[in-house]
């Protein structure tokens, strides 16, 4: 599965192209579906962002709720509803669509931000905001990573 770390900005031109990350595209490289998938977060006002195969391994995990439950419909529908499958042009660049750079203000330029087996797109200033809170809430909170083999790890 791939691996995304760092952060990147890069440009995004007026036809809503930007260049997605070298070091993200290598990730991806084995994957038959040579793109990315995007969805609006839940919790932020950014878009999150997976390969194909990441994806199918949410849908596995989604077979947890009851199949027509009202829960498995949201959930559902938040995620692969709006999902927007992009694929990578010649030049490893992408088209955001407008309603997902409006949902989180993306204009000029944009964020890639590696987070381990997903990754997050923001608006560069927004993500000055993101990084100082996340660093503060780790300090704060004590945040340690689980022992490998304990749940959630």
């Amino acid at each position: 599965m791939a691996l995304f770390l760092s952060t990147f900005t890069n440009k995004v031109d007026r036809k809503g192209r930007v260049s997605v990350p070298a070091s993200f595209r290598a990730s991806l490289a084995d994957q038959a579906f040579q793109g990315v998938v995007l969805f609006r977060s839940n919790n932020h006002a950014c878009l999150e962002g997976f390969g194909y195969d990441a994806m199918a391994d949410l849908a596995s995990r989604m077979d947890r709720f009851d199949m027509f439950s009202a829960d498995q419909d949201d959930m559902a529908t938040a995620i692969f509803g709006e999902a927007a499958l992009l694929p990578f042009d010649g030049d490893g660049r992408i088209i955001l669509p407008q309603d997902l750079t409006g949902f989180c203000a993306i204009d000029e330029s944009a964020s890639f931000v590696g987070l381990g087996r997903k990754f997050q797109i923001w608006a560069p200033e927004r993500f000055v905001a993101r990084r100082a809170d996340a660093r503060r809430n780790v300090k704060d909170k004590g945040l340690t990573l689980p022992k490998a083999g304990e749940e959630g790890a």
